[in-house]
């Protein structure tokens, strides 16, 4: 009975090209992100506040809040995080809400986000 494990040519050169294309391939480090975001933030997302108190109990805007079963949160990266990670922080957001009123998607904004949607106003004159 032949109890070695013996691979075929056949199966050393796909082991082989797999880690010549793997090595190939650039770090996921190096790749980049566009900055848009993607999926974008919904037209008719609103702005807010949204502090995490005891999940799923926020606080959007200093108002009690509940976030919906299945709430989606994207942090500043545009990668999903679990609202107990932002519990006591105050983040500025867009948000929507589904249509018994809980909270749904949620997108943490960037700092070029947030100046985008509230451009500085002019200064007023002096008289």
């Amino acid at each position: 009975m032949n109890r070695c494990f013996s691979f075929s040519l056949g199966h050393w050169l796909a082991a082989l090209f797999a880690c010549l294309a793997a090595a190939a391939a650039p770090p996921l480090a190096a790749q980049t992100l566009d900055p848009q975001r993607i999926p974008p933030i919904a037209a008719k997302a609103e702005r807010g506040v949204l502090r995490v108190v005891a999940p799923p109990d926020v606080l959007m805007d200093g108002r009690p809040a509940r976030l919906a079963p299945g709430a989606r949160i994207r942090d500043r990266n545009n990668l999903m995080v679990v609202s107990g990670a932002l519990t006591g922080q105050d983040l500025l957001v867009r948000y929507t809400r589904d249509p018994l009123g809980l909270v749904h998607e949620v997108w943490v904004l960037t700092a070029a986000e947030a100046a985008a949607l509230n451009p500085p106003r002019p200064a007023l004159p002096a008289y």
